[in-house]
């Protein structure tokens, strides 16, 4: 068998590899074998984290809404019921929005959720 001279494929791929490298700590940004495990691993949590930032943000948006809700005297789950029951379908992160930002239009939906509640 004829022997396979790889030429610099090898060694561009370990400089590409360690420019992704690029501000880890230590050896991790110097060494070809530790820089691509590091750089695996940190593939894999971007690629994880970047779904749970979406469960992040749900969860932040809700805890907000519920706070503002309780200052209006009801809890989150009545608020939610009452404004699907009167068919306003505002999302989440927009109500989070007005909790905080345009607190006199969040209290009326509040009084249109109690409203329907109750009835």
């Amino acid at each position: 068998m004829s022997r396979v001279k790889r030429g610099n494929v090898l060694q561009n791929h370990h400089k590409k590899i360690l420019k992704y490298a690029k501000g880890f700590r230590g050896s991790l940004s110097n060494l070809f074998v530790a820089a691509n495990q590091a750089v695996i691993h940190a593939w894999k949590n971007a690629y994880r984290d970047r779904r749970k930032r979406k469960r992040d943000f749900r969860s932040l948006w809700i805890q907000r809404i519920n706070a503002a809700c309780r200052l209006n005297g009801m809890s989150y789950s009545l608020f939610i019921n009452g404004l699907s029951k009167a068919n306003i379908t505002v999302n989440r992160k927009m109500l989070s929005e007005m909790a905080i930002s345009d607190q006199a239009a969040f209290t009326r939906l509040t009084e249109l959720a109690k409203e329907k509640v109750a009835v």
